[in-house]
């Protein structure tokens, strides 16, 4: 990682892993360009792999948001345009970086990736599109459909929402150190109509209740969110992971 090697000092606590290849970068960033965009946020720049490239499209009002003290002066010095565009905070506690809509880009720390994506999914309205590098696992349980035993919630609730594509994989020697695990990016687009459910608090309660005793029929998971006279249906003969997104959606207009 030759010059990025010596002033940063790599935090396992913020799961950090500095993307080095510059040939994955580029297919990042012309991911990225796919799709046309005004506002950028970052998450989590690092050393500045994807922010080098970042900071020269034209036409585009970009920030980024790091936590760690010591990468934002490394990039702050490295890169002066950043002086005012980098926002020193956790992610997870930040306000929406600008008004109207805008599009996320990160090699998202895999400690937190989960927690970032239910972040996003609340900001949606304003969410245009966002490109990410997740662990490997993590981006095959976004992207898996009805049938799949790592089909869950999160599967269930960002694809309501939003169009998964599985780009392409990455070695964990694209890495510095390389991470134990492989990685793969993915793009979420917001889908242009979602799903009708009755309330999107009976959608989240009704998936995350379902899921939290996979194993066992629907009947038995969700008992509690059903009278009797519904649960006789037999489509709760079935488990959460057999059920598609509007099996799920069409049941929050029988819940109790």
């Amino acid at each position: 990682m030759t010059h990025l090697q010596r002033p940063l000092n790599l935090k396992k606590s913020l799961g950090q892993h500095f993307l080095k290849d510059e040939l994955v970068c580029q297919l990042i960033i012309d991911a990225l360009k796919q799709n046309k965009f005004n506002q950028l946020l970052e998450i989590g720049p690092g050393a500045g792999a994807l922010t080098k490239h970042l900071i020269g499209i034209e036409g585009v009002d970009f920030r980024a948001v790091e936590i760690d003290r010591e990468k934002v002066a490394f990039l702050k010095k490295k890169y002066p345009v950043l002086q005012d565009r980098i926002i020193e905070l956790d992610f997870l506690q930040m306000e929406k970086p600008f008004e109207g809509r805008f599009t996320i880009i990160g090699n998202f720390p895999y400690n937190i990736s989960t927690e970032i994506l239910f972040k996003v999914l609340g900001w949606r309205e304003d969410v245009e599109g966002v490109i990410g590098m997740f662990q490997k696992e993590v981006a095959l349980r976004i992207a898996a459909s009805e049938g799949n035993r790592i089909y869950g919630v999160t599967s269930v609730l960002l694809q309501a929402f939003f169009d998964v594509e599985y780009l392409f994989e990455v070695n964990e020697q694209a890495f510095n150190p390389p991470p134990k695990v492989k990685s793969a990016v993915i793009r979420l687009t917001p889908k242009i109509e979602s799903p009708p459910v009755k309330t999107e608090k009976k959608f989240f309660l009704l998936v995350k209740t379902a899921f939290n005793q996979r194993r066992k029929t629907l009947r038995n998971a969700v008992k509690s969110l059903f009278t009797d006279e519904v649960l006789m249906d037999p489509l709760f003969n079935k488990r959460a992971e057999q059920l598609t997104i509007l099996q799920f959606a069409e049941l929050t207009w029988r819940m109790k």
